[in-house]
């Protein structure tokens, strides 16, 4: 959520933040070392006590069934909790479009619509660049945790932008907004002929990756395509492809159409994405 309070400009608004450590916002950050923002806990346990002493007009949050009762007492105590979903939101400018809401909630109605319009301008005239691509590229993407691959289902975010971005994702006949859960096996059976890889986690080597699963080292695309992971912008904890990247739809796709279609952007460096060696 912060990415969407960043890009209006509204940080200053911020009194208290869950999990400050995987925050990326530089302006978030200096205003915690201020003692402007304070830390609230995480998303395993809220300071409660601390949240009503620092008197929020709103809380935003997920909703967790587990904190029905702090969420009780939060509200007890006049404060509102908005409860906000957009992680559910599949479609790449839906959820862009999240930062409307913000601007009705910080009072910032005309700069949100501008940035929104700004944004769908730039994601519609890129996704058109990429139809002009000659190949599409078969793509896998995301990894394995344990013995367990969790692919994202072809009607996912992941699925959307690489459609968008003219490439043939793996499953993109799939029909799941959820991650569907496959042994290497299957896995294995799928990617022949695939090129490239994204969203391999945060690795830092081809040979740190074969060090936590030696079976990638069996797959084509571990040996003669191209991996990529979506540490571009990151540090240490805070990755800023979960923070300005939810709101920033039209970098992800113009870093997907650069891994797939160099030849169309060719003077363009990837900002979210890097590619593993």
């Amino acid at each position: 959520m912060a990415g969407y309070i960043s890009e209006l400009g509204a940080e200053n608004l911020i009194i208290g933040v869950s999990s400050p450590e995987y925050i990326y916002s530089e302006k978030i950050q200096s205003l915690i070392k201020e003692g402007k923002i304070q830390n609230v806990g995480s998303d395993q346990k809220y300071d409660i006590e601390k949240i009503i002493s620092l008197k929020p007009d709103a809380i935003f949050t997920n909703y967790i069934a587990s904190f029905d009762n702090a969420y009780q007492l939060l509200k007890n105590n006049g404060i509102q909790v908005i409860f906000l979903d957009e992680y559910m939101e599949q479609k790449p400018l839906e959820k862009t479009a999240y930062i409307k809401l913000f601007g009705e909630l910080l009072g910032k109605q005309k700069q949100a619509a501008d940035k929104y319009q700004e944004i769908e301008k730039n994601y519609n005239s890129l996704k058109q660049l990429a139809s002009k691509a000659k190949q599409r590229p078969a793509v896998l993407a995301n990894e394995m945790y344990g013995d367990v691959w969790y692919l994202p289902g072809g009607k996912t975010s992941v699925a959307n932008y690489i459609s968008d971005a003219n490439a043939a994702y793996i499953l993109k006949d799939n029909t799941e907004e959820k991650a569907l859960t496959m042994s290497f096996e299957e896995v294995y059976a799928k990617s022949s002929g695939v090129q490239y890889w994204v969203n391999a986690g945060n690795h830092t080597s081809k040979k740190e990756m074969l060090g936590m699963n030696p079976f990638y080292g069996k797959l084509d695309v571990f040996n003669k395509g191209h991996i990529y992971v979506i540490t571009g912008k990151e540090k240490q904890k805070a990755n800023d492809f979960f923070e300005s990247g939810v709101v920033r739809a039209d970098l992800i796709l113009k870093d997907y159409i650069k891994i797939f279609h160099p030849e169309l952007l060719p003077d363009y460096q990837l900002t979210y994405m890097k590619e593993l060696q």
